[in-house]
């Protein structure tokens, strides 16, 4: 009986995990993108003159990628989770080896570009005459802004492929989603805010999950209850 019981509260607290995770990853990297943007030229090649002035808001904007990468892990477990059985394993594979591949590799453009920031604490004159500046600012464009980005795309695009088969999204976010991967997908880094796409995408779809899950009738979880325990 307690094994059924602890069954069905994971049933229904999944969705309402899902979306908190979601929520979590969408703030922080909406925060650390913004931060960057406010702060860095969007020039990959510019001299570094911005580095005195707003290094450590850029050190700041680093230091919220763990967290948000711990956040959208979650979310892709649960999601998961929540897909349950219907699961499709070609769709699955590529949901989750993009996932995860994102995640790599904004974490990567993270460390490269955190190295590089620590290193003008350290030496600010030796960083901009050595290339060591050029070499990271570069580094972490072509990662974050082509890379990254592409792995976004395909997630979303399979998230999406997933929500219309199995019906866990409304057919129209899903519909949305996908013309935003393809934005995403051909962009080639030249549009400045497409990285906000994908973070405003799982915000979008964790505010839904959220609200769904808040507008299940409460005496369908205390039936469920009652039932398990007779």
């Amino acid at each position: 009986m307690n094994s059924t019981l602890s069954s069905t509260k994971d049933k229904l607290t999944t969705p309402r995990a899902a979306a908190v995770a979601g929520i979590l990853f969408s703030i922080l990297m909406i925060a650390s993108l913004v931060l960057i943007w406010i702060s860095v030229p969007p020039n990959p090649q510019d001299e570094g003159v911005w580095l005195p002035a707003n290094w450590d808001t850029v050190n700041l904007a680093l230091n919220l990628v763990p967290f948000a990468g711990i956040a959208f892990l979650w979310f892709i477990g649960v999601v998961r989770d929540q897909l349950g059985q219907s699961e499709d394993r070609f769709f699955a594979t590529v949901f989750l080896g993009s996932g995860l591949l994102f995640l790599a590799m904004m974490f990567d453009s993270a460390a490269v570009a955190g190295g590089t920031i620590s290193l003008y604490g350290a030496a600010p004159s030796r960083l901009i005459e050595s290339g060591i500046y050029s070499f990271g600012r570069s580094v972490t464009y072509e990662i974050m802004n082509v890379y990254t980005m592409k792995m976004a795309g395909v997630f979303m695009l399979t998230t999406c492929t997933l929500s219309i088969r199995t019906r866990i999204l409304p057919r129209w976010m899903a519909l949305l989603g996908i013309i935003l991967a393809l934005l995403l997908l051909l962009s080639l880094g030249l549009v400045k805010w497409a990285p906000l796409v994908f973070p405003l995408w799982i915000l979008l779809i964790s505010v839904q999950i959220l609200i769904t899950n808040l507008k299940r009738p409460m005496s369908q979880n205390v039936n469920l209850t009652t039932e398990d325990n007779l």
